[in-house]
């Protein structure tokens, strides 16, 4: 089936803006926002940290603009007095829009939508609003040109986050201090879940952390609940999200001559859907190895393939090892 992409009115499907402290990345993405015509804004924003100079003004001048509407638009805000970290106030502005809406567009203040990503969004959640298999709809693409699939998007584990929806349902599921891993870790079910050996032993390092309170992320904490529940995300074959936000005073996209800063964005124009659910493995794969940097800490893994005098000796000279 295939649906030709031109809005015909307002968006029907609430977006979460989640804002802080940058007003020069906020009013490019207020700016998407307001092309898309929300029906309901929903506008989250941490407190300021009060040592950090300027930072006072700056969140006031940030939500001013994230709350600047000039179209027919319910908003609600969530502003915080004291400064809660990523983890905690995205994550309790993401429940607060949960208790709100049974679905919902999610963008950050560094996240430039094209206009096709709010209605591929809105096609999306209302296609597989009671399919428990769909855990979550991704406007992020990082196959490098390759397209997957015949259809207008394909289903991934990866639940890549510059731009994203879900529901009420999936995010039920979420859990920031991950009680189910240690046990979950020693599981088939997580061996199934990541047979490459390479690729489950970096995320056995980041959900250990996790579960050790080592990292201020809410991001981690929902893809491996979504995994645990056995969610996919529907992903575009092209890119529908650019993050601007890389630079050295960004939280955790801080160097800005990565290859991910400001990809181009691209659009649908009309929108064929798979014939069924299954994830694409060649897909995950490339986003293991190029995203995630997967393809750099195979080298060390591959020694273990020689004899073990001469491995081992190897292994200890790669510089930042990988293997212990």
């Amino acid at each position: 089936m295939t649906k030709t992409f031109t809005p015909t009115g307002p968006l029907n499907t609430a977006v979460l803006f989640l804002v802080f402290n940058r007003p020069e990345t906020t009013v490019q993405v207020f700016n998407t926002i307001r092309q898309a015509k929300p029906l309901r804004l929903y506008v989250a924003a941490d407190g300021p940290r009060t040592r950090r100079t300027g930072e006072i003004e700056r969140v006031a001048q940030v939500r001013k603009i994230a709350t600047a509407v000039d179209w027919p638009c319910e908003v609600k805000t969530l502003f915080r007095e004291d400064n809660l970290g990523c983890k905690n106030a995205v994550s309790g502005a993401i429940t607060w829009l949960f208790e709100n809406e049974e679905r919902g567009i999610i963008l950050e203040d560094d996240c430039v939508a094209h206009p096709d990503f709010f209605f591929f969004c809105d096609v999306l959640l209302e296609r597989y609003a009671k399919n428990e298999r769909v855990s979550v709809v991704t406007g992020n693409n990082f196959q490098n040109g390759l397209r997957r699939g015949d259809a207008s998007y394909y289903f991934s584990k990866y639940n890549h986050c510059w731009g994203w929806a879900t529901w009420r349902r999936a995010w039920h599921h979420y859990q920031g201090d991950l009680p189910f891993w240690p046990e979950w870790r020693d599981s088939d079910n997580w061996i199934h879940q990541t047979p490459d050996r390479v690729e489950r032993v970096y995320w056995e390092r980041i959900f250990d952390r996790v579960c050790a309170g080592q990292i201020d992320s809410w991001a981690y904490p929902w893809t491996a609940s979504v995994w645990y529940h056995g969610g996919l995300t529907a992903t575009p074959n092209v890119n529908l999200v650019s993050n601007i936000g890389f630079s050295k005073d960004a939280t955790h996209t801080m160097s800005a001559n990565s290859s991910f800063a400001k990809m181009p964005i691209h659009a649908i124009d009309s929108l064929q859907h798979p014939l069924r659910i299954k994830r694409d493995e060649d897909a995950d794969r490339q986003a293991f190895d190029h995203h995630f940097g997967g393809r750099g800490l195979r080298f060390p893994w591959s020694l273990l393939r020689l004899p073990r005098r001469v491995g081992g000796f190897l292994c200890r000279q790669v510089k930042g090892k990988f293997v212990n």
